[in-house]
C-alpha cells in the first residue's frame, strides 16, 4: 500500500465501528473527517484525549467535521470505553491493523524496557473531498484537540 501524503487522496477503506457500524470513507464525502489513533482503551492518556475530543465535539460538528477514534482494541472494549466516557463519536476497531498500516502509525516503542509494536498517537485531517490535509504524529495530548479544531476551521475557510 502506498504511503499517504499531504495533498493526496486517501484510499477508500472500510472498518468496523461501535454501534454496529461499518465506516466507509467513500460514504463520508462532503464532510471533513478527523481520525485519531490511540494506543489503548481506558488508559490515562487515551482517556484524556478522547475526553478532549468529546468536550469539543459540538465545535467540530459545527464545522461539519466527523471524528473517529481508532485503536486495535475489540469492539466490545470500544463499546465499554465509549459508554463509560460518553463519547458522542464512534470508535473503530482495527484488530487486523489495516488502518494502522494505511496511516503508518505502528511503531516500535519502549514499554518498561522492552521493545513492543504499538500505535504512535497520531491524528489525521481529511477534507470533504477525501484528501489528506494535515497530520500530527507523536501527539502530546494537552492542547492537541484545540490545534486540530483550529486546522478544521482554517480548512473550512479555504473551501
Amino acid at each position: 500500500m502506498s504511503e499517504l501524503s499531504i495533498g493526496k487522496a486517501v484510499p477508500d477503506f472500510e472498518a468496523v465501528a461501535t454501534g454496529d457500524k461499518i465506516i466507509r470513507l467513500s460514504e463520508l464525502a462532503g464532510k471533513n473527517i478527523v481520525i485519531y489513533f490511540y494506543p489503548r482503551d481506558s488508559t490515562p492518556g487515551c482517556t484524556r484525549e478522547g475526553q478532549d475530543f468529546r468536550d469539543h465535539y459540538n465545535k467540530f460538528k459545527r464545522q461539519k467535521c466527523l471524528i473517529f477514534g481508532v485503536s486495535r482494541d475489540s469492539i466490545k472494549s470500544h463499546e465499554n470505553f465509549k459508554a463509560k466516557q460518553a463519547f458522542p463519536f464512534d470508535l473503530i476497531s482495527d484488530k487486523e491493523e489495516t488502518l494502522c498500516d494505511l496511516f503508518s502509525v505502528i511503531k516500535m516503542k519502549n514499554m518498561y524496557g522492552k521493545k513492543v509494536r504499538g500505535i504512535e498517537r497520531s491524528t489525521f485531517l481529511i477534507d470533504a473531498n477525501g484528501t489528506l490535509q494535515h497530520e500530527w504524529r507523536g501527539v502530546k495530548v494537552p492542547g492537541h484537540v484545540e490545534e486540530v479544531l483550529e486546522s478544521v476551521k482554517s480548512l473550512n475557510k479555504l473551501q
